[in-house]
């Protein structure tokens, strides 16, 4: 069965949505207390960017930058890459391996409705391949297959 990012990687998240006025350090604290590595930029209801663990190394830390003056807006990825809800989670792999991303915004028309990581993406390759096991098992096995003794 192939899986789509929405359900079946992404369900029913409590999205970490920021504005960009909010401080390089309040981000950075939400994140280790949510035990998350990026969190969405918003204006209102649209997705302007996302800010990373990645962002705040290389942008913030590395550049000498000073995370409680500085606004997330400032050092943020610009809107970003996102996927569709309905599209297969392989695309995500794909995209992510294809340009280095670890977190992806996940969108149904303009609308933010998940994120996912490459740590949500395990996870659901490793839910496929258990299930991919027991249904070998039971086809060498002869059981779930309507075969009668």
């Amino acid at each position: 069965m192939q899986r789509k990012i929405v359900p079946d990687v992404v369900r029913e998240q409590k999205l970490a949505q920021v504005p960009e006025t909010m401080t390089v350090r309040d981000a950075a604290s939400l994140m280790a207390k949510r035990h998350i590595g990026a969190v969405l930029v918003m204006e209102g209801a649209r997705l302007i960017g996302i800010f990373t663990e990645r962002d705040l190394m290389s942008r913030v830390v590395a550049a000498g930058v000073d995370p409680d003056r500085t606004p997330i807006g400032q050092v943020m990825t610009r809107n970003p890459d996102t996927i569709g809800g309905d599209e297969a989670a392989i695309e995500a792999v794909r995209k992510m391996q294809r340009f280095g991303y670890r977190h992806l915004p996940v969108v149904q028309g303009a609308q933010v409705v998940g994120i996912i990581s490459v740590r949500d993406l395990y996870a659901a390759v490793l839910d496929e391949l258990e299930e991919d096991i027991k249904d070998r098992d039971a086809f060498i096995h002869g059981t779930a297959y309507g075969v009668s003794n």
